[in-house]
């Protein structure tokens, strides 16, 4: 067989076509339902997680998400976190200072000048780094998150506010 042969029939087009995320939701409960078990450890009522992790993986920012909720977008931010979603606002230099901060080797003002975090950003970053995710919860929501498109908008910018605000 030529290589004549083997491209034969190969067509090119001039765009790929999108085909996103494949989910798979073997369940009859709604999300809500899932995260009842769940309640005692979500900063909010299940109902209220439901539509932060619906709108949230519909595209909507963690503050929209909050906000569609009932709930402060910190909280959305809260829920997000525990139900497995990285939503730390610091990367790995903040987090080890955040975590500094919390052993009792650096102080607050410190730990926010070294990090170089707002005063929102550092309360969430120290939240999760002192709250496991709720490794059931996970599983219960397993395939929502994953269908979540990252554009090129920041999803923590409303969940924290602008820095800017508070000059």
């Amino acid at each position: 067989m030529g290589l004549a042969e083997i491209a034969e029939g190969i067509e090119v087009t001039e765009r790929q076509d999108e085909r996103g995320v494949a989910t798979v939701d073997a369940t009859d409960a709604t999300l809500a339902q899932r995260l009842e078990p769940f309640a005692d450890g979500l900063p909010c009522s299940p109902a209220a997680a439901a539509t932060v992790l619906e709108e949230y993986t519909g595209g909507a920012a963690v503050g929209a998400a909050g906000r569609a909720a009932g709930v402060a977008p910190a909280t959305a931010a809260k829920t997000l976190h525990l139900l497995g979603e990285s939503v730390s606002p610091a990367g790995p230099t903040g987090r080890e200072i955040v975590r500094d901060w919390i052993a009792g080797d650096l102080s607050r003002t410190e730990a926010l000048e070294l990090s170089r975090l707002s005063e929102a950003e550092f309360a969430l970053a120290a939240y999760v780094e002192t709250h496991e995710q709720i490794e059931e919860a996970c599983a219960a929501v397993e395939g929502v998150l994953a269908a979540r498109s990252v554009d090129d908008e920041q999803p923590l910018d409303d969940a924290v506010g602008d820095p800017l605000d508070r000059l």
